[in-house]
């Protein structure tokens, strides 16, 4: 089998979906990216058995076939090579020749017959997205997503699908993150889990810009498509913990800050907290924010007063600060709203401004003062 390809843009596709490969894998089979010829069309597939991810590009070829070769060295050899028409001859027992314009370099390759079967798109539901609206969704959710693999249902992106919009929660059980799209029409109401890994490769391969995306899924699996770009992922089965109880309906006061500001201020005094809670105190009382933060360990302390917008009683409540600037970053708007009512009661994050299409929303559970 023989096939002739760009170097420069054989390696951009790779790159697109390299990401899938451990470095450690069980079986050496996934450290290899299976390579399809039919016809004039190239097929490349990597896999971790959990996600699949696939590109189709155009080459030169008479010939059918398929050869799986070690993805790290043919990665780290098309980085070296100039853009150039590479050469592949692959012979019966998977010897991989390639040629350049002043070079060869020879890999042995593996059986394409012992790499995994991909999932079976059957019996699917979908419905379309733009690219950019799904790569927004996981920017402001993914950050929320808990790493504690003994609560599975938390450790992904919970979709929350119904005929009037799209919704994306996250949750590690201190913070909720819910991000809603009105401009998605679902077939049918529905819920899923998708794994943090996938959603991660999904928004480094995507475009940001208004191209629409496929997305459909079964009871097991999700499956988007971009053009020549697949992804296929295993879903987590597991019930999503019922967010809907932990948000606050009434949180009557309202504090408004300038965004920057106040992440500023956080990063700032944050440092001389303690380094196991992250605790910053937010007093507030009429139009001014105090922030404090100590760690009586080292005698570490920290204090600074900023202006504020604020409508309710005076009130002290703590919040671990690194998940404050974490949210803050996730809102768009210059200015945010801080919804409380008591000490002791979730706070709720909102940007002042947000898209027509979009509604956010995020949560925040506040930590013991020390009296």
């Amino acid at each position: 089998m023989k096939f002739i390809v760009s170097s420069s843009a054989l390696l951009k596709q790779l790159q697109q979906i390299s990401g899938v490969i451990n470095a450690n894998t069980v079986l050496p089979i996934l450290e290899d990216f299976l390579f399809e010829i039919d016809k004039n069309k190239l097929t490349v597939v990597a896999t971790d058995l959990e996600t699949v991810m696939k590109v189709q590009m155009e080459v030169e070829a008479k010939d059918t076939g398929r050869v799986c070769i070690p993805a790290k060295i043919l990665m780290d050899s098309l980085k070296n090579i100039p853009d150039q028409p590479l050469t592949f001859n692959i012979d019966k027992n998977y010897s991989v020749e390639i040629t350049s314009d002043n070079g060869k370099y020879k890999v042995m390759g593996e059986n394409p017959d012992n790499f995994p079967k991909e999932p079976v798109a059957d019996d699917t539901s979908s419905f379309t997205i733009t690219s950019a609206a799904l790569v927004t969704a996981i920017n402001k959710t993914l950050f929320a997503v808990s790493g504690d693999d003994l609560r599975p249902a938390m450790t992904g992106v919970y979709f929350e699908m119904d005929k009037k919009g799209l919704q994306f929660v996250a949750t590690d059980a201190h913070r909720l993150v819910r991000y809603k799209r009105k401009d998605v029409s679902c077939p049918k109401n529905d819920s899923l889990i998708v794994p943090k890994k996938p959603l991660n490769l999904l928004k480094a391969a995507m475009p940001v810009n208004d191209d629409e995306l496929t997305v459909s899924y079964n009871s097991n699996h999700l499956f988007v498509k971009h053009g020549t770009t697949q992804m296929s992922c295993r879903l987590i089965d597991a019930r999503f913990p019922d967010y809907k109880v932990v948000i606050p309906v009434d949180n009557p006061y309202k504090l408004i800050l300038t965004k920057a500001d106040f992440q500023s201020a956080l990063r700032r005094v944050s440092v001389f907290s303690n380094k196991s809670t992250n605790q910053v105190v937010l007093n507030i009382s009429g139009s001014e924010l105090q922030l404090a933060a100590q760690d009586v360990d080292f005698s570490f302390e920290g204090n600074e007063r900023m202006k504020c917008q604020y409508d309710g009683e005076d009130l002290a409540i703590a919040f671990n600060a690194k998940f404050l600037i974490e949210m803050l970053n996730a809102a768009e708007s210059d200015e945010v709203v801080v919804e409380l009512s008591t000490p002791t009661k979730a706070g709720i994050i909102k940007p002042t401004e947000q898209e027509e299409n979009e509604e956010m929303l995020m949560l925040v559970m506040p930590l013991m003062l020390n009296s």
